[in-house]
């Protein structure tokens, strides 16, 4: 049990995804996702927080902003990732663990990033810190 705040951005990109699976997907095409990112803590600070909502919203926008707008295939970073939703969550989530400290210190037990790709279909990582 413990306490979780989410924070939400947006991003819009342009990718192709590699393997038969994907059918008409391995075609260059656009996605638009909503990103949420949940910021759990065991315990709450001594002003009764878990994160500075303030700096969790914007720590999100940066690493989202780095991404959208993008041809993912023609970022040097991501050569050979096969950029799914949840390669994508991935990518996203271990992002802001590396920020962690900046935005919520050592009472942040994990990071959980949620992409929604529709009202019906979304895919989510966790990364324990």
């Amino acid at each position: 049990m413990g306490f979780g705040v989410t924070v939400r951005d947006h991003l819009m990109i342009a990718h192709s995804l590699r393997g038969e699976v994907f059918g008409p997907a391995q075609q260059l095409h656009g996605a638009t996702y909503i990103v949420d990112a949940t910021f759990r803590a065991d315990e709450l600070d001594e002003d009764g927080v878990v994160v500075d909502i303030g700096r969790a919203s914007d720590g999100l926008r940066e690493i989202v902003g780095a991404l959208s707008y993008r041809n993912l295939d023609d970022e040097p970073d991501l050569r050979g990732v096969n950029t799914t939703t949840e390669r994508l969550c991935q990518i996203i989530g271990d992002r802001l663990a590396a920020r962690a400290p900046d935005l919520g210190g050592s009472r942040l037990t994990a990071i959980a990033v949620t992409l929604h790709e529709s009202h019906i279909a979304s895919a989510s990582y966790e990364v324990s810190l």
